[in-house]
């Protein structure tokens, strides 16, 4: 049952809202059905499946909300749950912002949903798991991984009319491969909506080289050096900053795109030119779903083009205060790139150094968006387009704001962590210390 059809879906949710007594009514309907595997030192500890529905009401009178949510879909539970939400509401003191619920509104068909995926089973996870394990067995190194599949939906409705239903699939695996002594260590970690794409064999053979690649390493001096950042070690740094693009922490003073003085840097060169961020749903790569959990449709927007803010994120209430258009937030954020790909960029690299990725990053300064963390799970020294010998482990101190003005190239964007990311070359890179961790 925890697949719903739009037809089933919309079912329930015609007699949530005819069970409604309250001013306005909003509904939404989410389900999800998948399973998983984890394992460790070359062995399956775990694997389950898990399916589950829910259901939830938000019920208000004037600009008083109560809200409440069930797992139970028989008339009594449904007009109970509605009952409580409405009970709630006369309790609860009034939201000043409060915004009514919209009407209705149109919204394409999203690419979320992979059919193959979703008739993914416990053989195939077990079949993909294996061929991790060939790899790290073959070569003597220990692997911990993860992989996780999942189909799922959602579906919102109002008392105004408003309905919408979305579908998708996705899948995702991570692995790392340490070798026997402790001392080298390599990560992978992918995701996508079609299970053609998730290879994990040869994603494991890529750990299984950084591990053995890595051990032995040997330390340097702390400084600022070119970088190439792999696109999990970019996402990782750069996945801090997207969330920066609000138009209410902007122009109350909480963010980096906030201006000394008042007002907010839209339209304000923040980057290299080279930097172009925008967000689609529809993109195939990186598909999500074209409407918000209170039914904004999600278009493609520009953020950032040619390194200049071409805009910020609008909450309907803010948007209302600043008299313009409402504007979401979207998660399928890309960041355009070249044709070059992570050999090319290390090639042409005379001294620096490769990070596979970044870990325990902790904010330092907001306004700035200055950030610290630890490199981790493979970092290397090139020298003349090659790499040449691991290298201990750095803490950086760095802002991507300041990472983004320094960009000399960017190879071809894959999907990793939040978004589509290419590989990135860097300038100036600040690391601060050195760290025993592997």
């Amino acid at each position: 049952m925890a697949i719903l059809s739009k037809e089933e879906a919309q079912a329930i949710l015609k007699k949530v809202i005819g069970y409604s007594k309250a001013d306005f009514c909003e509904v939404g309907l989410n389900g999800s059905d998948g399973g998983n595997i984890r394992y460790a030192r070359n062995a399956v500890s775990t694997a389950g499946q898990i399916s589950t529905m829910s259901l939830g009401v938000s019920s208000t009178f004037g600009k008083k909300t109560g809200s409440a949510t069930i797992n139970e879909f028989d008339d009594a539970s449904l007009q109970k749950v509605v009952k409580r939400a409405e009970e709630l509401a006369m309790l609860a003191p009034e939201n000043p912002e409060f915004m009514p619920p919209l009407g209705p509104q149109t919204f394409p068909e999203s690419n979320t949903y992979n059919a193959k995926t979703a008739a993914m089973t416990p053989d195939t996870r077990a079949e993909m798991v294996g061929k991790s394990l060939s790899v790290s067995k073959a070569a003597g190194l220990d692997a911990a991984g993860f992989l996780e599949n999942s189909t799922r939906f959602n579906a919102i409705m109002n008392s105004k009319g408003l309905f919408a239903y979305n579908k998708g699939t996705d899948v995702s695996f991570s692995v790392t491969v340490r070798n026997k002594q402790g001392t080298g260590s390599g990560y992978v970690e992918q995701g996508f909506n079609d299970l053609d794409k998730m290879d994990t064999l040869a994603l494991s053979k890529i750990a299984a080289s950084k591990a053995n690649g890595s051990a032995g390493a040997k330390a340097i001096e702390p400084g600022k050096y070119t970088v190439i950042l792999e696109p999990l070690a970019a996402s990782d740094i750069i996945g801090n900053m997207f969330r920066g693009f609000d138009a209410r922490s902007a122009d109350e003073g909480r963010s980096f795109m906030s201006k000394k003085g008042g007002g907010t840097r839209l339209g304000e060169q923040l980057f290299s030119e080279n930097v172009n961020i925008y967000s689609d749903p529809m993109n195939t790569e990186m598909p999500s779903s074209t409407f918000t959990g209170e039914g904004l449709p999600v278009k493609r927007t520009q953020w950032v083009e040619k390194g200049v803010v071409k805009n910020l994120s609008y909450s309907r209430y803010w948007a209302a205060q600043k008299n313009v258009q409402p504007l979401p937030f979207s998660r399928s954020m890309i960041i355009e790139g070249g044709t070059q790909s992570l050999e090319d960029l290390i090639k042409s690299t005379e001294k620096g150094i490769l990070v596979t990725r970044f870990w325990y990053i902790r904010s330092v300064d907001p306004q700035t968006l200055l950030l610290t963390g630890l490199t981790r799970d493979g970092t290397f020294y090139i020298e003349n387009g090659e790499i040449k010998f691991p290298i201990k482990n750095f803490r950086f101190n760095e802002s991507p704001v300041i990472m983004l003005n320094n960009v000399e190239a960017l190879g071809k964007p894959v999907r990793t962590g939040s978004g589509l990311i290419p590989p990135m070359k860097i300038r100036d890179f600040t690391f601060t210390s050195l760290s025993d961790a592997i």
